[in-house]
């Protein structure tokens, strides 16, 4: 049996314009230790580890033009079949599948928005080793003007089943509960000094009023792996659709301090949802990731293993 089920996240990457740079960045930051670099044949890239085990892929671009980025990968035990599919559906093939060595089978999709996702059939390596734990993946979700092509896409090239989640499940709690009011604005500030408010988006949206959420499962599953979120106009007009990952943290506010002193930013500084706490963020060479330290368990409940 395949580790990862079809459409479930089995693999993030990033393609930088400096791999050493990134090694040293996310070296710190998560304590990512390094493989081999695989040579020119296969972009330079170089396995992250958290405590010995596979948590992702650092990437050499290979021009410039090409977007320094995170992106995502979802199992498949048939990368050709699975993009035809895409095909039908309405989405677009950025790249065949092609072999990978003896790795695997790759693919690039775009969805009918435009937001870029890959494909991975699984070979020697079925991807990761570590994910739900500090120092690795945890989530994903794409951003989209488009939820009306998005929605049916996902769902039926993957066959996700998809929940459309309120303000109250989202923040899990009153908006008064949450961290967001401008008197807290000068402790967020810290993270970065130099951002306009126009560059962020209201943090009322982050923590739940983006109503337009959808959350979606495997078929035959009960967790969530991922979602759609709707990009507002309280986003950059210039935003594109895309997929943000998350990667989980013991210590949110402490990861955004980290980024900062490392040369990247702040997107959205910290808040809380009903999971925890989380922020998005950039690295020193413009990749967006998101973190999250989740929120310890309710007293008697038992927390549920990843």
């Amino acid at each position: 049996m395949a580790a990862f089920a079809e459409g479930t996240p089995c693999w993030v990457d990033v393609s930088l314009p400096d791999l050493e740079a990134g090694k040293r960045f996310y070296g710190e930051l998560f304590g990512w230790t390094f493989g081999p670099d695989r040579g020119a044949e296969y972009d330079h890239c170089t396995e992250a580890r958290s405590d010995g085990k596979r948590v992702a892929g650092l990437i050499a671009k290979r021009d410039g033009r090409m977007p320094t980025a995170w992106g995502v990968y979802f199992a498949t035990p048939d990368a050709v079949a699975l993009s035809r599919k895409i095909l039908v559906a309405g989405g677009q093939l950025v790249r065949e599948p092609r072999a990978i060595g003896p790795y695997g089978v790759m693919a690039l999709a775009a969805d009918p928005a435009g937001a870029v996702f890959g494909l991975w059939q699984a070979g020697e390596d079925e991807g990761f080793e570590k994910k739900g734990l500090p120092g690795s993946f945890c989530w994903t979700e794409v951003y989209t003007r488009d939820k009306e092509s998005v929605d049916p896409f996902y769902e039926t090239v993957f066959g996700f089943r998809g929940r459309d989640v309120s303000d109250a499940d989202l923040s899990g709690r009153d908006h008064s509960d949450v961290d967001v009011s401008d008197a807290d604005r000068s402790d967020n500030d810290r993270f970065d000094a130099d951002r306009s408010d126009n560059d962020l988006p209201d943090r009322d949206l982050a923590v739940g009023g983006v109503v337009d959420f959808r959350t979606w499962s495997p078929a035959g599953a009960d967790t969530a792996i991922g979602g759609r979120s709707v990009i507002t106009d309280a986003f950059p007009p210039e935003m594109p659709s895309h997929f943000l990952s998350y990667f989980l943290v013991a210590d949110c506010d402490a990861t955004v301090a980290a980024v900062v002193r490392l040369g990247g930013r702040v997107t959205a500084p910290p808040f809380g949802i009903e999971h925890g706490r989380t922020a998005v963020l950039v690295d020193n060479q413009g990749a967006s990731f998101a973190v999250l330290a989740e929120a310890p368990p309710e007293p008697g409940r038992t927390p549920q293993a990843s």
